[in-house]
């Protein structure tokens, strides 16, 4: 037959839209062209394909015109992913496989040119696109592993053209897919961890390890001022720990996002990510972008943690492109091709020092900056970034007699405990974390007592807050409440949320 089809997968953001590979063998002047809006990359997969074929053995149809199209011809196609399916249609349309039998299979690899099977990016994101389908997905080693943690679906891992094609001769019994050149992967199970650094490590500073622990419990965002060695890095690198395990579905998008960037390390599947950026990071790299798309530093850390040291120090654009994505917890890179969604709903965990020499305020340095340059660096931080952030936070420079007799903390294990009840009660009530509320349902489920109301109605007014920071400071409340044990919302817990939206730098 001269012309076959072959299935495969490209990205566009997290989605791995369906591609068509179809090849067609003609008369005529011996020539490869390849069509289907391909990236560079792609169309130097004629020259590997080529070789991959002649060293494995196999015929290559030098005497043919080969026209191979990847449909559909308006989806951008990248990376080195079309080697395999591209090789697997000229060999069908040639006659040297089963046409018939690829149908229900799914192929992705990158080619050697000794026909060697490579890893490819987004195996995950892939195998999410066939999630309870038949389909069969033929992957290389590497990119196998991976696809084989989503459940339901049936993953083969070949190391070589020659694995593949074995397995498509024509005449083959397809029962026989088992041999030893061809191996199916069985889906691994989740195991659960809380692994990293323990809370009991940080001695003293006991009201930043309660807001710690609310923001542990609400979802909230938090932002840690104080001197340097303070402790303010300590807390941050803490919080992943206080946080409940990953369900099976936020692990396997979690590591789908990981996949698309190539940072995916199976030790590390079903921790809860913590990403910490150097500030001269750049807003691409932390948003995302470039062409194609690619995820940034906010999509690393969905269903985790982003850990932003030295938050003055970032570029502007960088600070201000965070906004959406904590508000929405979703990127949407748009460019003039293309346009790219990434999910990006991560904890932010942010630290600065007050001022440029970090001083300010310190009982044991007095600070040598003049009130000129502290405006200007605390200036660095808009008031629209500031009024995203649900927990502002001092933490203080402890003496060296405290800070040598203080005995450990409590561990992360027993917080991590409160963090989960109150969690669970919030879950219970409404269905989703406290800092997910949103229009009707935060004056549905915090509903503060008469007395709590009017105070806090004085304290808006008074502190000229928007109607942003009115109801981050209420969904603080509820928070502090579940962590409580308490059905509705009092005057205390409403006070104890007030000094988070005070306590600026």
């Amino acid at each position: 037959m001269s012309l076959s089809l072959v299935h495969s997968r490209a990205l566009l953001g997290l989605e791995a839209a369906a591609v068509t590979v179809e090849v067609h063998l003609a008369n005529g002047l011996p020539s490869f062209t390849l069509v289907g809006l391909a990236e560079t990359e792609v169309k130097e997969a004629r020259e590997r394909v080529r070789s991959a074929i002649q060293n494995a053995g196999l015929e290559f149809p030098h005497n043919k015109r080969i026209t191979v199209n990847l449909a559909p011809a308006d989806l951008p196609k990248d990376s080195g992913r079309f080697d395999l399916p591209i090789a697997l249609g000229i060999l069908a349309a040639s006659g040297q496989i089963d046409d018939d039998a690829l149908a229900g299979h799914e192929f992705a690899g990158e080619l050697s040119l000794s026909g060697e099977l490579r890893p490819v990016r987004g195996a995950l994101a892939m195998a999410l696109a066939l999630r309870a389908m038949p389909t069969r997905l033929v992957l290389p080693p590497g990119s196998a592993e991976e696809a084989a943690l989503v459940p339901d679906i049936t993953i083969y891992k070949a190391g070589h053209l020659l694995d593949v094609v074995q397995q498509f001769l024509p005449g083959r019994d397809q029962a026989a897919s088992d041999a030893p050149a061809w191996s199916r992967l069985a889906s691994q199970p989740l195991h659960l961890k809380n692994e990293g650094p323990d809370l009991a490590d940080v001695k003293g500073q006991a009201g930043p390890k309660r807001a710690l622990e609310i923001a542990a419990a609400g979802g909230h965002s938090i932002l840690f001022s104080g001197p340097p060695g303070a402790g303010k890095s300590m807390l941050a690198e803490r919080l992943a720990g206080l946080l409940p395990p990953m369900s099976t579905d936020e692990a396997l998008e979690s590591a789908a996002v990981a996949s698309l960037a190539g940072r995916f390390d199976p030790g590390h599947w079903g921790h809860r990510p913590t990403c910490s950026p150097h500030h001269s990071a750049s807003a691409v790299a932390l948003v995302g972008g470039g062409s194609p798309p690619r995820p940034g530093e906010v999509s690393l850390a969905h269903h985790g943690v982003l850990y932003l040291d030295e938050l003055p120090e970032f570029p502007r654009a960088a600070l201000e492109a965070l906004r959406e994505p904590l508000e929405t917890g979703r990127i949407t890179i748009a460019r003039a091709a293309r346009r790219a969604e990434f999910p990006a709903r991560f904890q932010l965990v942010a630290a600065m020092n007050p001022c440029p020499c970090g001083h300010l305020g310190s009982a044991q340095r007095s600070c040598r900056c003049t009130p000129d340059q502290v405006a200007r660096y605390q200036g660095r931080l808009s008031g629209p970034l500031l009024d995203r952030i649900d927990l502002h936070v001092q933490v203080g420079a402890l003496p060296a007699a405290e800070l040598l007799q203080a005995r450990a903390g409590e561990p992360s294990a027993a917080v991590r405990e409160r963090c989960n009840a109150a969690r669970e009660r919030a879950l219970a009530r409404q269905g989703k974390p406290n800092h997910l509320l949103n229009g009707q349902e935060i004056d549905t489920h915090t509903r503060p007592e008469e007395a709590a109301l009017r105070f806090l109605d004085a304290a808006a007014v008074r502190l000229g807050w928007s109607a942003r920071g009115l109801h981050r400071t209420l969904k603080v409340a509820r928070t502090i409440a579940d962590l409580a044990g308490a059905p509705r919302i009092t005057l205390e817990h409403v006070a104890e949320a007030l000094q988070y939206r005070q306590a600026r730098p």
